[in-house]
């Protein structure tokens, strides 16, 4: 079985990546991006994940382990193993606006589309992908509120720890939660 952790970018899939190997779970990151003022403990990724159309036996270096895997990637992950996919959701005003600063930060070109335009594509992306993981015989998935594991991260931890049906320690888990790193809050 593998782990897979997912979204739309600046949804919260780092954070939710640093809870899983403090409680325990081996996880899948090669390093290569650095942590910065946008993630300040890291973004844990695996370079190959992006790879995975074109070399799905990649995949085989996450059995046991979780691996981030953003939403639009969720496809290309082969139908022959078993995953157990973790979905934050994070209010979509939220994400554009993290997005938004991070683009800043980087010096980057800013979208051409408005705010709530990004928003509306992306609620349209999380529906198809949502959609097409419910008719996957080979996932099983639990979407995980952003706020709720800021707000209740015990609680959460624990719920998070019953669906995986691994021997996490979910205090160490919801440890990881620091509530100054919810810096883009979209008017909440």
């Amino acid at each position: 079985m593998i782990v897979v952790v997912s979204g739309v970018p600046r949804s919260g899939t780092s954070l939710l990546m640093q809870m899983l190997d403090a409680g325990g779970l081996s996880v899948l990151t090669d390093g290569e991006r650095k942590a910065d003022a946008d993630n300040p403990r890291g973004y844990y990724e695996w370079e190959p994940v992006k790879r995975l159309a074109r070399e799905p036996q990649a995949i085989a270096q996450a059995e046991g382990k979780a691996v981030k895997v953003i939403s639009s990637l969720l496809w290309t992950l082969p139908s022959d193993r078993e995953y157990k996919v973790l979905f934050l959701h994070r209010p979509m005003e939220e994400v554009v606006a993290s997005q938004a600063a991070m683009i800043r930060r980087l010096g980057a070109a800013p979208s051409a589309l408005s705010a709530s335009a990004m928003a509306a594509a992306l609620n349209a992306h999380l529906k198809q992908v949502e959609a097409w993981v419910a008719r996957q015989t080979h996932m099983a998935a639990s979407m995980i509120a952003f706020h709720d594991l800021i707000g209740a991260p015990g609680r959460e931890s624990e719920r998070i720890k019953a669906f995986l049906e691994l021997d996490l320690d979910a205090a160490a888990m919801s440890a990881q939660v620091d509530p100054a790193l919810h810096r883009q809050r979209g008017g909440c």
